[in-house]
């Protein structure tokens, strides 16, 4: 079925022109303002930053060390804390133009990027012209029943699936997931959809892949990342189910390690160490806390992990090397999460600090906002990359699933060969996802009426 864009763009609707106009205007407003806070109050900014940096370096000491470290770290953490605070109480209490100034420079935000994200959302009919209704005649939903604490049974989603004619398995102890996709394939299924978590939905993913057929999403898992970067509900899964029969398809990314499907990120060196202790699954916390000196402390050796960059440089030794399907959001409010899903690239994030001082001075730049300006920071996209080790193995999560794998690890983004069936409202929900990244020219394009649907 035919869903990708028309050649010809639609014409942008009134409101969309006005909302980028205004965007604009009150955009060009918050600079002259925002110049004007730090010509009468960069001092304190200045001040606070140097607090919150020396604060966020203390805090992975007390961290990452033992004994002595770890208290002169807490110590260093509180005395970059009372920084902060002291040059806030200076900042208020030099003027009353401060707290002006600041509520102005607030209001002025939300305009410019409420302006924003409402230009660069297209309304219903416009989405309409790209999505078409899609209804299967043999639809199979596989239900986890330990996922997300026991969501499949309580929101009742094997007898809201059965009433809407969907034919539901559900998962038991010592079944093969794979194989039941497979089965239900053979049976004649002509969609699959799995209601659990990401590892779940990775591996039922892999077969609808492999056969061409589209899937559903079920957020019945714990945190649901691939289906928060969907745009789908995930607070009532029950929800995700319309899509079975009123749905519309999408097109988007998925990813391969090795040949093997993940749909949200791969994590390699610490947290692929930590999940493999068996302790991991009941007490995480603790675990964390008690391995991290041994990994990442003054005593700790380096990770067996070498990559190169695309620029040709070679890093070796990186503690920490995560891939993701389509890269993460680099904003403050939502760095964890993706706001689109077919950029037909991987989001690579590694860090590669050789030593705790390094580390500290790292966490420091990026308690600011300054992490890039590290030579031990690494962030890139790719459509391919592989991660060597010198011992032959590396350990991964894989969408949360911890795994012991054969070296070298080769990663592929394969753009929009996941062919997705969503409830009819998903397309506007994840059109709103992609406005957050706030576009100068597209805005601009859209308030002269030269473009439409992003």
């Amino acid at each position: 079925m035919q869903t990708d864009r028309p050649d010809a763009p639609a014409p942008v609707s009134t409101d969309r022109r006005l909302s980028a106009a205004l965007a604009l205007i009150a955009g060009a407003a918050l600079i002259v303002i925002t110049t004007l806070f730090l010509i009468h109050h960069g001092v304190y900014l200045v001040f606070g930053l140097l607090g919150l940096a020396i604060a966020a370096a203390g805090a992975w000491f007390a961290i990452t060390e033992r004994d002595r470290r770890r208290i002169i770290g807490s110590s260093v953490a509180i005395i970059g804390l009372a920084i902060v605070i002291i040059a806030l109480v200076l900042a208020i209490v030099d003027t009353g133009r401060f707290v002006i100034m600041a509520f102005v420079a607030l209001g002025l935000f939300a305009v410019t990027t409420g302006c924003a994200r409402h230009a660069l959302t297209p309304h219903l009919h416009e989405l309409d012209r790209l999505h078409q209704p899609f209804r299967p005649r043999h639809p199979v939903l596989i239900c986890n029943p330990k996922s997300g604490g026991g969501k499949v049974e309580r929101f009742g989603l094997v007898e809201h699936a059965r009433d809407l004619g969907v034919e539901t398995i559900v998962l038991a102890p010592g079944d093969d997931l794979e194989q039941l996709a497979r089965d239900a394939i053979a049976r004649g299924a002509d969609c699959l959809g799995m209601a659990g978590g990401d590892g779940s939905q990775a591996l039922v993913c892999s077969v609808a892949v492999e056969h061409d057929v589209p899937f559903v999403c079920v957020s019945a898992g714990t945190r649901n990342h691939f289906a928060l970067d969907l745009g789908l509900d995930r607070l009532d899964p029950r929800t995700n189910l319309s899509a079975f029969v009123d749905g519309v398809q999408r097109h988007v990314d998925y990813a391969t390690v090795n040949d093997r499907v993940f749909v949200n990120n791969v994590s390699l060196g610490v947290y692929a160490t930590i999940v493999q202790q068996d302790s991991y699954r009941n007490e995480k916390a603790q675990t964390t806390a008690a391995m991290l000196p041994e990994l990442l402390g003054s005593t700790a050796h380096p990770f067996d992990l070498q990559f190169r960059t695309p620029d040709g440089r070679d890093i070796d030794g990186s503690f920490l090397i995560l891939v993701s399907n389509n890269p993460y959001s680099g904003a403050l409010f939502d760095a964890g999460s993706r706001r689109r899903m077919d950029t037909g690239t991987l989001g690579v994030v590694a860090v590669s600090a050789q030593t705790g001082a390094d580390a500290a001075r790292l966490v420091a730049l990026s308690a600011v906002g300054l992490r890039k300006t590290s030579p031990a920071w690494h962030e890139f996209t790719t459509d391919e990359f592989e991660v060597n080790s010198r011992s032959g193995q590396a350990y991964a999560g894989i969408d949360g699933e911890a795994l012991d794998l054969a070296t070298p690890l080769v990663f592929r983004s394969h753009h929009r060969g996941l062919r997705l069936l969503v409830p009819a409202d998903n397309p506007l929900a994840e059109s709103r996802r992609r406005s957050r990244n706030v576009d100068l020219r597209a805005i601009v394009q859209i308030a002269v009426q030269r473009s439409a649907v992003r």
